[in-house]
């Protein structure tokens, strides 16, 4: 099947720092750097050419598999990406990190509606990848138990640009593993998305990664068919009719293992999990699942798509995450 697959172009601007070491920094070197947060910058539908491989029909190529097997259960484990400097919301940025910024008529920061998702359907174990304006992260949800989960912050890392390389830096400093299934959340996006339903289906297959797609994406400009030079047809910001990626996958700790070998090999600039992670994957034959599904979900990915954005859809699909019963 064809599909869009959300990606992120490299920063747009960097942070300045102290020259780099050789290792990522410990807790305590956390308040004496400043750090260039990754997955910032602004991002475009890539098209590639995936296939579906689920419960029913997963691609089997023994040998491209990654790796050694891993035994018993795997632990779930979500993982947000939290530390962007949310370059194409500014002015609001200069002053919010962008996973802070409220929405709804309570005006509640989008990163807790994506916490209370997770915690909704019983994922508990929370890693945070935060950088920029990272204390607004830990000084609004500490450890978690006030949303009923367990966080867990990692610091982003200059000599690890990218969401991919920030999933390495977290692997490297212990807070994924191998045996660990990780769910992985951009955290600019408000959605309902069963994860418990894509998790199963995931852990149900062969597939290293599975990514959430979804039907219905109207292209934000208008399309043409053109021949020998004419316009035959045009269509005024037209409706996809292949799915697309919004921003949540499933990946095995196998996948992550490869990552760093990835980042080992000299993908050291910025490294973007749906634009070269996934696609390696698929290139290198192994199984890449597609959770297709008609959720809600808006990606505020900009200050124009924060203020088209209506709260009475916030309102309508997520009161239940922050209910009376809420913090």
């Amino acid at each position: 099947m064809n599909a869009y697959v959300r990606g992120r172009e490299p920063h747009a601007l960097e942070a300045r720092h102290q020259p780099l070491r050789s290792h990522p920094p410990s807790p305590g070197d956390c308040d004496r750097i400043l750090l260039n947060p990754s997955g910032c910058g602004p991002r475009q539908p890539t098209h590639i050419h995936s296939h579906r491989a689920d419960r029913r029909s997963p691609r089997r190529n023994p040998d491209t598999r990654l790796g050694g097997i891993t035994t018993g259960k795997p632990k779930l484990k979500g993982v947000i990406l939290a530390g962007g400097q949310g370059i194409r919301f500014r002015p609001l940025t200069y002053y919010f990190q962008k996973c802070m910024i409220p929405v709804g008529e309570e005006q509640r920061p989008v990163l807790e509606y994506i916490i209370q998702l997770f915690a909704h359907h019983e994922i508990r174990d929370l890693v945070l990848l935060v950088g920029y304006k990272f204390q607004q992260v830990k000084n609004y949800f500490n450890d978690g138990s006030r949303f009923g989960v367990n966080l867990r912050y990692v610091l982003d890392h200059p000599q690890f640009k990218g969401s991919a390389n920030a999933i390495v830096n977290a692997y490297r400093r212990g807070d994924i593993s191998r045996d660990d299934c990780i769910i992985v959340y951009y955290g600019d996006i408000l959605s309902d998305f069963d994860l418990r339903e894509m998790v199963a289906q995931h852990m149900g297959s062969e597939a290293a990664a599975t990514v959430a797609l979804a039907h219905g994406f109207k292209v934000r400009v208008g399309t043409a068919d053109i021949e020998e030079g004419f316009i035959t047809k045009f269509h005024e910001k037209p409706e996809l009719e292949t799915p697309v990626s919004i921003g949540i996958l499933a990946l095995n700790g196998a996948v992550v293992e490869e990552m760093n070998r990835m980042y080992e090999e000299g993908h050291r600039g910025s490294f973007d999990l749906m634009g070269d992670v996934i696609p390696h994957l698929i290139e290198k034959g192994l199984p890449v699942g597609a959770y297709v599904s008609d959720a809600f979900w808006y990606d505020l990915g900009s200050l124009e798509r924060y203020e088209s954005f209506e709260n009475e859809k916030l309102v309508e699909r997520l009161s239940y995450l922050t209910g009376k019963d809420r913090p």
